[in-house]
């Protein structure tokens, strides 16, 4: 059981923090000093007894001449300590947020009688201060409680545990592979590290297990399990120390990745960290089950009970979903927004738009479409593959050189996930089929029967008039998004210039769809002229035809069919989305870029952030000032010297040496910084999202591991090997070594 900090606005707990935490003292009128101090009213009704047995504070609210290290893996209180430190006035920022811990309203003879007892407290600690620098100069205090030798040696072992973890993760290497042993085994990759460490010379480990047979497990799986645990909450609670010191975070998710039949929901963080760099970390695997509402409601419980944060604090959400998940992830997202509605519901920077819009599509054709474009990816994504779709393009366009170069350049990695995605798609399609068409067949034995059989489905999907006509549907609407995609993926001036073009994206679809019949007889005309040059014939599908013979209805021709089930849905369901995720909360936040120095040049310094700040006000250190602090802050730039350059970026601004003598626009950049929207910036490494596809992608699902997976996307955090072998000693005390001398002795009476 974790120990919780019993202070006022203190959220921390023994699992999510190395800080020491301290009983209530047992003594009456210590531990009634320590109930005045921590003004909890709810706690002067009980005892002394029952205040240590079921209290805790953490190290935090003393002085730290109070608190003793007496080793490194002990700390403890002097026995005068009383804690004098506290947070009695955040909760008045934030008057909506949810406390357990009530603050007494003291009276005047309640603050004068705490007045005195600080000042003798002081007294107190000036001179315990002054033992200590005397102790220091004498030497190492003998009455101090040392580690014995066999803590301590158990301690150097679980060291060289966590060691072999860490390089689990860091190196991507699997507990275990299918591969068995000559035994008949499974091969232990935990195991054989554990060996090869023995004889290296780790002598922690050759106490420990010289004389285990080498025929034996040396730990259970519930040991590697528990180590696993605590390795990765340890690398977790450091990146979630940052988040809490940043404040303002916005929460992402990706596609649903499955372990052990169980589907789980990958879990990202944005916030702006103490240097003011953008910083996008992976937390999380979040369990997939339930309804939406059930959801939501673990999402919170996780963020504010196990890793300390607040939905309140949340300014941005993008959730990736494909597939089944795309509805229920766009319930969350309305769920989340109606109870707080400044977690504004984005597109995210690493999905191009058009495809974020037709992945939320919730029609069976259009997810089809997405689901092959995502196997084609990983299809053409080996040389062998790639170099068959070369020279079927060649083959194909072989009268049009300069078209077969495009489509080459074109069809590089990655192009299922561009903007123009549908445009190559339908240029490529003829040379596709025929790609796919050569591999299936394999006359010369070049392919594996794995890689024959998905050619096979691409092939039979891409066969089919009614897949050939939503691709052309799709190509065509989704041009009108295209480059305000683009220029919401693209510099910050592009950003701001984006929001301000909606209203003409909005307008041209309303104009499609006010013409639809026009559109379409266009449209259809073209997925007819492709099904022909791909020799597919034009019908309409058999479902339907079924369905309207039971009903004995007259046949449908296939051009007035594919404009009521295909052509209309498509237009109507882009628009609701566009108008979904560019609510006027989203645009005024967007429109507030233009804060940033190059957007505010290029707008001649007449912009009006003030006409959008009530979106952020409470977010503000100084609200009342902003509207003069934003008229120096145009004023500082608009006279600035011909040589001084105007930051272009939200990075390049906040980097700015004098950005701290305007604490609203810093605070106010901060927050817009972490909208999912925005594109990571001086971002040198692979995102955190490209890191967990790497991971996955890099051995087969068997061996996926959420801990290892978690280590493996933070190699980059920092790893305590002293700060994981604490928390295990205080998470598993039965481990420890005088634990199990006792029990070796009631078992030697037993027998005796």
């Amino acid at each position: 059981m974790p120990n919780f900090c019993a202070a006022p606005n203190c959220t921390r707990k023994s699992t999510q923090s190395d800080l020491a935490f301290f009983r209530f003292p047992r003594d009456p009128e210590r531990c009634r000093i320590w109930v005045e101090n921590c003004r909890r009213a709810d706690l002067e009704a009980k005892t002394a007894d029952q205040l240590n047995k079921h209290y805790r504070l953490c190290a935090k609210h003393f002085d730290p001449a109070m608190v003793c290290k007496t080793s490194p893996y002990r700390t403890v209180l002097k026995d005068t300590a009383i804690p004098t430190i506290f947070d009695l006035t955040s909760h008045l920022r934030n008057p909506h947020t949810r406390h357990r811990k009530r603050i007494k309203e003291l009276t005047e003879e309640d603050i004068r009688r705490i007045k005195e007892r600080r000042l003798a407290s002081s007294i107190e600690q000036l001179a315990s201060k002054k033992d200590i620098a005397a102790e220091d100069g004498a030497g190492t205090n003998e009455d101090e409680p040392q580690l014995s030798t066999e803590e301590k040696e158990f301690r150097e072992y679980l060291r060289s545990l966590f060691e072999v973890v860490v390089m689990l993760g860091k190196q991507s290497i699997p507990l275990a592979v299918d591969k068995a042993s000559a035994a008949g085994r499974v091969s232990n990759n935990f195991q054989a590290l554990l060996d090869y460490r023995m004889n290296a010379g780790d002598e922690a480990l050759r106490k420990r297990f010289e004389g285990t047979a080498v025929n034996t497990e040396y730990l259970s799986a519930t040991q590697q399990s528990q180590l696993l645990d605590v390795c990765e909450n340890t690398v977790r609670e450091e990146m979630l120390m940052e988040v809490r010191e940043s404040r303002f975070f916005s929460l992402v998710t990706g596609d649903l990745v499955e372990f052990s039949h169980e589907r789980y929901l990958p879990l990202f963080l944005r916030f702006v960290n103490q240097q003011n760099v953008l910083r996008e970390e992976f937390l999380d695997f979040l369990a997939f089950d339930g309804d939406e509402a059930f959801l939501v409601e673990k999402l919170e419980s996780q963020l504010t009970d196990r890793w300390g944060l607040s939905m309140e604090d949340c300014r941005g959400q993008a959730h990736k979903a494909t597939g089944t998940s795309t509805i229920k992830m766009k319930a969350v997202a309305v769920l989340l927004m109606e109870k707080y509605p400044l977690a504004v519901h984005m597109p995210c920077s690493h999905m191009a738009l058009n495809i974020h819009l037709a992945n939320n599509l919730p029609f069976p054709n259009v997810q089809i479409i997405m689901e092959t474009l995502r196997r084609i990816g990983t299809f053409f994504s080996v040389p062998f593959t790639q170099d068959e779709l070369q020279k079927a393009i060649s083959t194909h366009y072989q009268k049009n050189e300069e078209k077969a170069v495009a489509l080459k350049q074109a069809c590089v990695s990655g192009w299922t996930e561009q903007h123009s995605v549908f445009d190559v798609l339908l240029d490529t399609l003829p040379p596709l089929l025929l790609c796919v068409d050569t591999i299936r067949k394999n006359d010369e034995g070049k392919f594996s029967s794995t890689t024959t059989a998905d050619a096979y489905l691409i092939s039979e999907t891409l066969a089919d008039f009614e897949i050939i006509v939503t691709i052309v549907i799709l190509k065509n609407v989704l041009t009108f998004t295209r480059a305000f995609g683009r220029n919401l993926q693209g510099e910050t001036l592009d950003v701001f210039f984006a929001a301000n073009s909606l209203t003409a994206v909005l307008h041209s679809l309303n104009e499609v769809n006010d013409n639809i019949d026009v559109y379409h007889e266009f449209w259809f005309e073209e997925a007819v002229s492709i099904a022909n040059v791909m020799e597919i014939p034009v019908t309409v599908p058999r479902l339907f035809l079924r369905k309207q013979r039971a009903a004995d209805v007259g046949e449908i021709q296939a051009e007035a069919y594919f404009k009521e089930y295909v052509t209309v849905p498509v237009i109507h369901g882009i628009m609701q989305e566009v108008e979904d995720m560019f609510s006027d909360t989203n645009l005024k936040a967007l429109k507030c870029l233009s804060l940033v120095p190059a957007v505010m040049g290029q707008m001649k310094f007449n912009t009006t952030e003030e006409n959008y700040a009530d979106v952020y006000r409470n977010d503000l250190p100084n609200p009342d000032t902003l509207p003069a602090e934003l008229h120096c802050w145009r004023i500082k730039w608009k006279h600035r010297g011909k040589e001084v350059r105007l930051p272009t970026t939200i990075h390049e601004t906040l980097q700015l040496p004098d950005v701290k003598f305007f604490p609203n626009v810093n605070s106010f950049l901060k927050v817009l910084s972490t909208l999912p929207v925005l594109k990571l910036e001086d971002n040198k490494s692979n995102t955190a999202s490209q890191r967990l596809q790497t991971y996955l992608s890099s051995k087969p699902q068997k061996q996926w591991n959420k801990s290892l997976a978690m280590l493996n996307i933070n190699t980059h955090v920092k790893h305590d090997l002293d700060v994981m072998v604490d928390k295990y000693c205080r998470l598993y005390p039965e481990d420890d070594p005088e634990a199990e001398s006792e029990e070796v002795a009631e078992e030697d009476v037993e027998m005796k």
